[in-house]
């Protein structure tokens, strides 16, 4: 068996009420400066956690206006905001764009250490300060891996900062969070999590104990996102799906995403396209180009979703697979294209090119993937 090292936060706590749960446990740490970080239409939902951890006499400042994958020099900018605060702790509460950016400024809120010195694996120097996840969205795993992912505008592209003091303290995973997500948004961050699961079940660096994660994180997504995308107030759908979530966070630090997010990177930094929905158009055709790297496995991945492979062989059930992550991806709103989207196809070649540098990931894909593969995947799209 080949070495592995499995790393999340020392508490999770998962199940609907662990968001009063985190108010609890909060109040028992003894913090009396909390820096947050949520969204908006988020705001209503933890009105309540807020007053019980103000009640024990903590101050909460709150930051609301992340909308969006956060940008490189909005990061810095909200360090400094946390820093004159004089935060002993930190949170997120909201989608991975908020809880990347939570794990960020808890990083680096009493490092000398510059973020943009820090893009690529292990690069950060030091524990920052005390630092808890809660998702209210089933999609990135940001909650219980040690990634984050920045726009660098300089370059119009999204990199990675990926590094075990970035893992949150605690991750309070509550399914009642995500009750109000609307479906466009569930959809695309549910396919995200199909993503995280299946390119780790068929990464070059793939291992047994990610593997069990990865098929019950494919299961529960493909039975479950369909339902939630229809009836957000589903709630046994909605736990599902946060489980799913979890699993494929959880593949994130041991064995990681491949060509899919790689390809993907590009889409977001030019085109400001949802890391969710751009991981959602490129997995089919992704799945495709990886087919003839591992036909078994990715026949496990049909069976995992449901689909009836009785009589087929084992690549027919394969190529079935692929054809149903499309379909579900349609089924629940998912453009096919890049037209859709509002990328010129003259616009591919330079896309390539974006995507080429992303080799973190790309080492990563169970095929090698040249800049001619990039071009064809993408190509694949219109």
């Amino acid at each position: 068996m080949k070495l592995i090292t499995l790393q999340q936060p020392s508490r999770i706590v998962l199940g609907e009420g662990a968001a009063e749960r985190f108010a609890e446990e909060f109040a028992a740490h003894g913090f009396q400066r909390l820096f947050l970080l949520t969204a908006p239409p988020i705001r209503p939902l933890i009105e309540g956690i807020l007053q019980k951890i103000e009640a024990t006499g903590a101050t909460i400042q709150i930051y609301d206006r992340i909308t969006a994958e956060p940008a490189l020099d909005e990061v810095v900018g909200i360090i400094d905001e946390a820093r004159s605060f004089g935060a002993d702790s930190v949170a997120g509460i909201g989608g991975g764009s908020v809880l990347d950016t939570a794990k960020i400024v808890a990083a680096f809120l009493k490092s000398k250490q510059q973020v943009a010195d820090c893009f690529g694996t292990g690069l950060i120097k030091e524990r920052g300060v005390w630092c808890a996840c809660l998702p209210t969205t089933s999609g990135t795993g940001s909650e219980v891996s040690p990634n984050a992912i920045l726009l660098d505008r300089a370059e119009k592209l999204k990199k990675g900062i990926v590094s075990p003091y970035l893992l949150a303290d605690a991750a309070y995973i509550d399914p009642l969070l995500t009750l109000t997500v609307p479906a466009k948004i569930t959809a695309e961050t549910g396919m995200d999590a199909l993503s995280h699961c299946i390119e780790s079940f068929t990464n070059r660096h793939a291992h047994p104990v990610v593997d069990a994660y990865a098929l019950q994180g494919i299961e529960l997504i493909a039975k479950n996102l369909e339902r939630a995308v229809k009836n957000g107030q589903d709630r046994e759908a909605r736990a599902a799906l946060s489980l799913g979530s979890y699993y494929g966070g959880l593949c994130l630090a041991p064995v990681n995403t491949a060509a899919v997010h790689a390809l993907s990177y590009p889409l977001g930094g030019e085109y400001h396209i949802s890391h969710g929905l751009a991981n959602a158009i490129l997995l089919p055709p992704v799945m495709r180009f990886n087919l003839e790297s591992n036909l078994e496995k990715h026949a496990a991945i049909a069976r995992a979703m449901g689909v009836d492979c009785e009589g087929l062989t084992t690549e027919e059930a394969a190529k079935k697979g692929v054809e149903f992550v499309a379909e579900l991806a349609t089924r629940c709103g998912i453009p096919a294209t890049l037209t859709e989207l509002g990328i010129p196809q003259d616009k591919v070649e330079e896309l390539a090119d974006a995507a080429m540098k992303v080799t973190r990931l790309l080492v990563n894909n169970p095929r090698e993937v040249t800049r001619e593969d990039a071009i064809a995947i993408y190509n694949e799209l219109y």
